[in-house]
């Protein structure tokens, strides 16, 4: 596995989860897995036991050689961790963006991160699969297949890339392209060229043997001009070599049996735990502790991809509900103002906090009676599948991984596990929210309802199985 982040070294978001996670669940299933990632700054000062291998990798960049360190960890029972270390590039506070903006060489760095990843696996155990993640470790698959003779020993090495998020793709000037070390004939339309740019993912997309992304219906959607973002037409062409595979969630982490975080631990057969949580969470961003008024919960971050344009359009009529609502997260500075206003205009019945912070991400999965993700979309989704553990029921729109893993509540035949909505219209999503506070005022049903959530299985085994059958395909096995 080659990826930019891997937890718990370092994490931005969902990627770092869902490597981590995955490579776990491999290894459980008996397969030898290794990790390759940076070592920022932020790795080299933690707490984490890290020993030189004595490995020393040497990279050719714009006519010079760079040399980096590479240094070893374990997780998951002795699985290694390979960490690059060369601290022009990487020992820095941020891993690519600063509150200013992305780093400007960029593209010198993750291209430096995946020729150095290729010598890597040169010098460990012999792989019979590379598997990239996202447009930071791409350009290791272009390389590996556009560069064979640079990397003797590899040429049996099958490869994988998944995409987690088409809306970063890594687009950089033509004029870093001396920095790749390509032939000028790659920088065309069948290669790494997108509107007159340098496309990093892309590059992945060209070269893999397979490739994947983190949901059945998301890996249909991004072949359309709606969620394509420019690269439709490739996904067409490769149609028969790009898989849906859903992300799982860590039930290691993510289980109100067990939680350490929460106020009351609870499970399907024993609920009686939710309503301590929920007046634990009411307290902690000081709403009345009113059990019968439904609490409605996100945990974000504040983008417009999250649906946020939707939560802002709907925000008087929402609140107009007999109900309570608290927001988590960080994000795009319009929707962080926006939401302090309206909890300070609505106290005692919205509270926002403007941070992440894990242990208040579990108390609100464990607290809030429904959990709104309204997203524009949403490649795999995370947050809607600890919802379903904790019996806090999604509201969701119907895309990507949300559309997979949600089915609409049904009252007269009482299957579903949420609530549902097509269109990207906040008055969708208000109907959407409307079912769910008249389902919540059916105790009954809405005890069958939590149930019917709880017991959804989307552990990473079922996950890893799906991924370890594709491998197993491209070796011929």
């Amino acid at each position: 596995m080659v990826c930019p982040e891997i937890v718990p070294f370092a994490k931005t978001g969902g990627l770092a989860d869902m490597v981590g996670s995955l490579s776990i669940a491999l290894k459980q299933l008996g397969q030898r897995v290794s990790l390759i990632m940076p070592a920022y700054a932020s790795v080299l000062q933690g707490r984490f036991p890290l020993r030189d291998t004595g490995i020393r990798v040497a990279v050719s960049m714009l006519g010079r050689t760079e040399e980096a360190q590479v240094l070893a960890a374990t997780v998951g029972g002795g699985m290694p961790v390979y960490l690059i270390r060369a601290d022009r590039y990487f020992g820095r506070e941020h891993f690519y963006t600063t509150p200013q903006g992305d780093y400007a060489d960029n593209a010198q760095r993750f291209t430096f991160f995946a020729r150095a990843a290729l010598e890597v696996l040169r010098e460990i155990d012999p792989a019979d699969i590379l598997h990239a993640h996202d447009w930071q470790a791409a350009l290791a698959i272009a390389f590996l297949k556009a560069q064979p003779e640079r990397y003797p020993g590899l040429a049996s090495v099958r490869t994988v890339l998944t995409v987690h998020n088409l809306g970063y793709q890594g687009l950089f000037p033509l004029q870093d392209w001396g920095a790749l070390g390509l032939d000028r004939t790659f920088f065309d339309a069948h290669g790494l060229e997108f509107y007159g740019k340098i496309n990093f993912l892309k590059a992945g997309l060209v070269f893999a043997d397979a490739l994947t992304t983190v949901s059945p219906t998301y890996a249909q959607e991004i072949r359309t001009l709606e969620y394509g973002f420019g690269l439709e037409g490739v996904f067409q062409q490769r149609g028969a070599d790009l898989a849906g595979i859903l992300n799982g969630a860590d039930y290691e982490v993510w289980d109100p049996a067990t939680d350490p975080f929460i106020a009351r631990n609870y499970t399907p057969e024993d609920l009686s735990g939710k309503r301590p949580c929920k007046a634990d969470l009411q307290g902690v961003f000081g709403l009345p502790q009113e059990p019968d008024v439904p609490l409605i919960g996100m945990v974000s971050r504040l983008a417009t991809q999250k649906g946020l344009d939707l939560v802002q359009a709907a925000m008087e009529e929402f609140l107009q509900r007999d109900l309570q609502f608290v927001l988590l997260g960080t994000g795009d500075r319009r929707y962080e103002d926006n939401f302090r206003s309206v909890a300070e205009r609505n106290r005692g019945k919205v509270g926002v906090k403007i941070a992440f912070e894990d242990a208040l991400a579990h108390k609100i999965e464990a607290g809030a009676d429904m959990f709104l993700m309204p997203s524009r979309y949403e490649p795999s989704g995370l947050n809607q599948l600890y919802s379903l553990k904790y019996g806090t029921i999604p509201i969701v729109r119907a895309t990507g991984g949300l559309k997979d893993t949600v089915e609409e509540f049904n009252p007269v035949t009482e299957r579903g596990n949420g609530f549902v909505f097509q269109q990207y219209k906040d008055s969708a999503m208000l109907a959407a929210v409307d079912r769910a506070l008249l389902t919540f005022r059916n105790q009954k049903q809405w005890v069958t309802l939590m149930k019917n959530a709880m017991r959804a299985d989307y552990s990473w085994d079922r996950s890893a199985r799906g991924y370890l059958s594709l491998y197993e395909r491209l070796m011929g096995t």
